[in-house]
């Protein structure tokens, strides 16, 4: 049999289902290997064994008396990132002032998998208040990549791409306002899906805090894995309405326009003057296109959706600094909005501080984009992105973050450079799935392409995922974790 942390969540509640591991065992083994491995990683930073144990011994005997109607996930261990709130078990976001904070209520998702059978029994680390592209905080310390220490697995959801590349869950919770998903997936070499805005009630989340009802503007919830079927059962487990839409709101996502590989319609955007990749990025992802255009996919790489990537990350960043505005002072603001110069730093406080009517229009321009998105999608099916100009960085935690500068293999970049392209998806709604599709010749590191499909067609971009993973192989295990 395989390895337990080799299977996927699927594989695992098959597993469990049909009596060839308890549940009990399951987590005992993911559990001994957390022990064994993560000390140098740092992914797994709070457990609850006891609750665990409970749920999973539940679970096994649910399964002995024959009941019927359990759950996809029924009997499943898996982690969480730590900013979901977890009834019983200590959230803090990577915040100090909620080191010791013990929810009485999951988060919606968190409850979601839960009903699906899902035993949670630990939480991933992540930055302070998943504000950041690296995951360090006061309270845990810093999480490491496991395909090289010396670099980050990425932010916000780091903790839970780590735990993902190591093996130590087989599926993982993530939230994505500004690439919070698809960065850390591709810089560790796993799988995560975006979901399109509005379809994952995501109450319970920190931020805002504990206790907020807002669902901020670009912010999504979605699951993280190493295949796209746990993808696909991640969403499903989760998409519903929120607590103000339930009495009338239902959803029935189209279904997936192809599943062959050859009948999708795709285009590709690889290179742009506002962001361009590293060579050993642009290397795999043009390697990509003629690997596709190989297998008989008509790729086209000049389609573009009536604007270019600075456009449509002018309105992403302005956007994205309004929506996470709310954790500053009124004297904060009233600081940042007289902010000078054209600096990164000077720029990011005016976009926190901007009046009401200047966020009305980077919102008309966001809608006009996503009609011009709608358009688009007519004629194409999926749109492939890069998700970082370059593989995951070196560690840096100066202060301010917006100042920081990352070495890459085309010399020194800002900081926040490396998100622009999470804005084409991140801005217009749209859904983003990304999987990992090559290893970098400079650096050894992973590689993942980002495939955007029209709003509330997620299942195109996971049918895609799904037919490309076949091409490119299955999620790559870094060295010392196949074991």
């Amino acid at each position: 049999m395989t390895e337990l942390h080799d299977l996927s969540a699927v594989a695992l509640a098959a597993a469990i289902r049909n009596r060839e591991v308890s549940s009990r065992e399951a987590l005992t083994h993911f559990v001994q290997r957390v022990d064994r491995l993560d000390g140098p990683l740092n992914c797994v930073v709070t457990r609850d064994l006891d609750a665990a144990y409970a749920a999973a011994e539940a679970a096994d005997e649910a399964l002995a008396r024959g009941d019927k109607g359990l759950g996809p996930l029924h009997g499943v261990p898996m982690t969480v990132k730590d900013s979901f709130s977890t009834a019983g078990m200590r959230t803090t976001s990577g915040a100090p002032e909620l080191s010791e904070h013990v929810p009485t209520e999951d988060a919606w998702p968190v409850a979601a998998l839960r009903r699906s059978g899902a035993v949670i029994w630990g939480k991933t680390n992540l930055p302070i208040y998943a504000g950041d592209l690296q995951s360090y905080n006061e309270v845990f310390g810093t999480t490491h990549n496991p395909w090289d220490i010396e670099r980050t697995p990425g932010g916000s959801s780091g903790g839970s791409a780590a735990a993902l590349a190591a093996r130590f869950t087989p599926l993982e919770l993530g939230s994505d306002i500004g690439g919070s998903i698809r960065l850390p997936s591709h810089m560790s070499g796993v799988y995560g899906h975006k979901p399109s805005y509005g379809i994952v009630p995501a109450h319970g989340q920190i931020p805002g805090p504990p206790g907020s009802l807002t669902l901020a503007d670009l912010a999504v919830a979605g699951p993280m894995a190493r295949t796209v079927e746990d993808l696909e059962l991640g969403l499903s487990v989760m998409t519903g309405p929120d607590r103000w839409n339930s009495p009338a709101w239902r959803l029935e996502l189209p279904p997936a326009r192809q599943r062959e590989l050859p009948r999708f319609r795709v285009a590709a955007w690889f290179d742009d003057a506002s962001c361009p990749l590293d060579p050993e990025v642009a290397t795999v992802l043009h390697g990509l296109s003629d690997r596709l255009e190989a297998a008989g996919c008509a790729v086209d790489r000049d389609a573009r959706p009536g604007f270019d990537l600075s456009k449509v990350a002018e309105r992403f960043y302005g956007l994205l600094n309004a929506a996470l505005s709310g954790g500053y002072s009124v004297g904060d603001l009233e600081r940042f909005a007289t902010a000078q110069g054209d600096g990164a730093v000077a720029v990011t406080k005016r976009q926190t501080a901007m009046r009401h009517r200047q966020w009305l229009s980077h919102n008309e321009s966001r809608l006009q984009m996503r009609r011009k998105f709608e358009q688009y999608f007519e004629q194409v099916d999926v749109l492939l992105l890069p998700v970082m100009p370059t593989v995951a960085f070196h560690h840096d935690h100066s202060e301010p973050m917006s100042a920081r500068m990352v070495s890459t293999e085309a010399g020194m970049r800002p900081y926040w450079e490396l998100t622009r392209w999470m804005a084409p998806a991140g801005a217009c709604y749209l859904p983003a799935t990304v999987i990992p599709v090559g290893i970098g010749a400079a650096s050894g590191m992973p590689i993942g392409v980002q495939i955007v499909g029209p709003y509330l067609h997620d299942h195109t971009t996971l049918a895609f995922a799904s037919a490309l993973g076949e091409l490119v192989g299955p999620c790559p295990t870094p060295a010392g974790f196949g074991g």
